[in-house]
């Protein structure tokens, strides 16, 4: 019976608490209204429309700076790459697949990019694109990823200060995960692995990281080459590390304790602590 390990603050809401929308009205009508309004705002919402493609008169608002199509049937983006003043775009809860989204790369100026609750697998024959490098908000929760695919951990993204790959089947951490410089928020919930990798310890501005669920475990607390502790001391020591959540790991408090470098991680959460309250 192991104990709760929560180490978290209010500041890290990892996931979407609002509460549910209406139902939206659907139908051509509707859409066509929605589309003609765009065309003043640059936003379009079209979630929970049915859709099975993208409609045509999508792709002539060039403008168009946010785009909502989550919870729809799509399995394709059709000429989604025309709207290249798109900053945010919503993909949640479709049937994309990764070689669907390859337009995604002609998106310059995207800033946020929601994939959550897809069909994206491990990239065969290299099908997941490169993404946009001023992203600074990356969520893929709830695909089918086995490994972190090369292009999300690409230099190219200076920006990218969010990440969420909770509820994939990701058995590890590419060493790559150092080339996102501008990290503070790692999410990777519900997955399958079992440590962390040395290299996000240069992940310098890393403030949150949530790993429940997963296996991460101690078999003797004498660490050694042969058996290194799960989350190593750089990732307490060289970061800016206040929020940790290993809630569901096979492990005990008791043995987090004695891990190097985590008394440096609760003096920084103190000092967190004392600046919220004489500040």
């Amino acid at each position: 019976h192991y104990m709760v390990l929560l180490y978290i603050s209010k500041t890290a809401t990892m996931g979407n608490t609002s509460s549910q929308p209406k139902k939206n009205k659907t139908g051509k009508k509707v859409v066509s209204q929605k589309i003609e309004n765009a065309k003043k705002t640059n936003i379009l919402s079209l979630t929970e429309h049915k859709l099975e493609e993208i409609p045509e008169e999508v792709f002539h608002l060039t403008s168009l700076r946010t785009l909502d199509i989550s919870k729809n049937k799509l399995q394709r983006l059709g000429n989604i790459g025309r709207l290249t003043e798109l900053k945010t775009l919503n993909c949640d809860d479709n049937s994309l697949h990764s070689s669907a989204i390859a337009p995604i790369s002609k998106l310059a100026k995207l800033q946020s990019l929601s994939l959550g609750k897809n069909r994206l697998e491990d990239p065969a024959n290299q099908s997941f694109p490169t993404l946009p490098s001023k992203i600074k908000t990356l969520k893929i929760h709830h695909n089918s990823f086995s490994s972190i695919p090369k292009q999300i951990v690409d230099p190219k993204l200076r920006l990218l200060e969010k990440l969420d790959l909770a509820s994939n089947n990701l058995a590890s951490i590419p060493a790559g995960i150092s080339n996102l410089v501008a990290l503070t928020e790692l999410i990777l919930d519900n997955n399958v692995i079992v440590s962390i990798p040395n290299e996000l310890g240069q992940v310098k501005k890393l403030k949150a990281l949530s790993l429940r669920n997963n296996y991460i475990q101690v078999k003797s607390t004498s660490f050694t080459d042969a058996n290194p502790q799960p989350i190593p001391a750089s990732v307490f020591e060289d970061t800016l590390l206040i929020d940790l959540n290993l809630h569901g790991n096979p492990m005990t408090n008791t043995q987090l304790n004695t891990f190097e470098g985590f008394d440096a991680f609760l003096e920084r959460r103190k000092k967190k602590k004392t600046t919220a309250l004489t500040g």
